[in-house]
């Protein structure tokens, strides 16, 4: 998912479509784990290398344990999308010698783009196909 869309995903604005399967881990709680080691992955590119690394990582990690807890499909995209905007603006706006919130606002409206209007859809599709629901149960 990287190459084609690699220039949205850095820098104080950030949409990433691989942000999309940041629900997964509502129905596939194992699939945090891989959310992370991709996050550590697709930052090696990073201009924001060590932080985007370590913490993005960490930020990954923390959503997804989180998106497993989710109460309501509708919910499982909001703690990427909160987790992301506050730790990952927390290095990006000194890192950028930007302001805290409108780096905030930017990556909140990024993630928000990327897990609600990518990742919701995929979720519902995921829940209301008989194959992946049978394997579930």
């Amino acid at each position: 998912m990287l190459p084609p869309f690699s220039g949205f995903g850095y820098g104080p604005v950030q949409v990433r479509v691989s942000e999309t399967l940041t629900v997964l881990p509502f129905l596939f709680p194992w699939a945090k784990w891989g959310l992370y080691i991709g996050c550590i992955v697709a930052n090696l590119a990073s201009p924001f290398l060590v932080w985007d690394i370590s913490l993005g990582a960490l930020a990954s990690l923390i959503s997804g344990f989180l998106t497993e807890r989710m109460p309501s499909p509708y919910l499982a995209p909001l703690p990427p999308v909160l987790v992301n905007a506050f730790l990952v603006s927390a290095y990006v706006a000194p890192l950028s010698g930007l302001s805290y919130w409108p780096v905030f606002a930017h990556i909140l409206l990024g993630q928000a783009i990327s897990c609600y209007l990518f990742g919701l859809p995929l979720l519902l599709f995921l829940i209301r196909n008989p194959h992946i629901t049978k394997r579930l149960e």
